[in-house]
């Protein structure tokens, strides 16, 4: 029993250890690979949830804005249209003006 508790006291630690070694790993992984939000051309602007089952998402894609109703069937696309200039750039854009 007691050799039973000393390798449980041991190796349960390491295991926690290499968990969290995976992780960190995995991470930096991700950002060498370029994974990382900066990089992607996909962007969730806004969602509203309907019901448990049903969301509308609006998301930005290559300048363009897609209005998608997401069901536990699937998606559709309702509408779509240009994308509207950033908060930051209307800001930048009207103090540029003397």
């Amino acid at each position: 029993m007691l050799w039973y508790l000393a390798k449980l006291v041991v190796l349960l630690p390491l295991l926690g250890l290499l968990a969290w070694g995976c992780l960190i790993l995995a991470r930096k992984m991700q950002e060498r690979a370029g994974l990382n939000a900066g990089s992607r051309s996909l962007r969730i602007v806004e969602t509203l949830m309907l019901s448990p089952t049903q969301r509308l998402a609006v998301i930005a894609f290559h300048d363009r804005e897609i209005l998608v109703a997401a069901t536990r069937h699937g998606l559709t696309r309702l509408a779509e249209a240009p994308a509207r200039p950033d908060f930051d750039a209307i800001v930048a854009a009207g103090t540029a003006e003397p």
